[in-house]
């Protein structure tokens, strides 16, 4: 009988030792992925706050955006390499490495700029496809077209609509070619399309009478979407 009873005491060492290793291994589990809070300040080449520049961890867009101040708090997984600064307003992007830092302040390339032109335009807003951003702040970023309701009637297809609503475009038959620069086009690839906040591979389907707005996005605008911006992108919103 005392034999039974050390080997069942034995048993109970054993089986406590075990949850408490076990605990240990759990509690470090949800330590190690447990995200991390940064925090920084982004400057333009002058030391003046950036506001409105967007975050990006690791190249994947957050909806993190810097306020007044250039100011950003961030929280990321303990994996994450890198943070990127993607400023819309005065056209520039850098990526620092997080390297364990807590605080990543940023200082841009370019220098913002405020003339009484951007001022005027505060107001104006281009759909970038997740949402809007100050026509001041996306250089180069193209334009806007309020559709009329009235007039999308009038069209046979989206592809006509696009030809007469958006400025900058070549359209002939179901292709479309963005115009950079100074008028010339791009290569015969096709612009990224996004519909209602959606990457979508062709726009065959959508009746014109549907569409609320269509936003022709080129430069840093585009950027956001990485190599399949690279020849703008169109975004088209539906009549809610």
């Amino acid at each position: 009988m005392k034999q039974f009873n050390n080997k069942h005491m034995k048993c109970n060492i054993l089986f406590v030792l075990f949850l408490s290793l076990f605990s240990i291994q759990v509690s470090y589990a949800q330590k190690s992925n447990k995200k991390i809070k940064i925090t920084g300040v982004v400057v333009d080449a002058n030391r003046r706050p950036v506001e409105g520049a967007i975050i990006l961890v690791d190249e994947v867009k957050t909806d993190v955006v810097t306020n007044s101040k250039g100011v950003y708090n961030i929280k990321v997984p303990p994996t994450a390499k890198t943070l990127t600064i993607l400023s819309l307003y005065n056209n520039d992007m850098k990526v620092i490495e997080i390297n364990g830092n807590t605080v990543v302040n940023f200082i841009l390339d370019k220098a913002s700029t405020n003339t009484s032109e951007q001022v005027q335009k505060k107001s104006e807003t281009v759909d970038i496809g997740y949402g809007t951003n100050r026509k001041d702040q996306s250089s180069n970023s193209g334009s806007k077209a309020e559709v009329n309701t009235t007039r999308a009637k009038s069209y046979l297809n989206i592809y006509e609509m696009i030809k007469s609503e958006v400025p900058g475009v070549k359209v002939i038959g179901t292709s479309i070619q963005l115009q950079q620069g100074s008028g010339s086009l791009t290569s015969s690839t096709e612009p990224l399309f996004v519909v209602d906040g959606t990457i979508v591979d062709q726009i065959n389907d959508i009746v014109p009478s549907q569409v609320r707005s269509i936003s022709l996005l080129k430069g840093s605008a585009a950027s956001i979407y990485g190599a399949r911006g690279a020849n703008g992108v169109i975004v088209i919103t539906f009549i809610k």
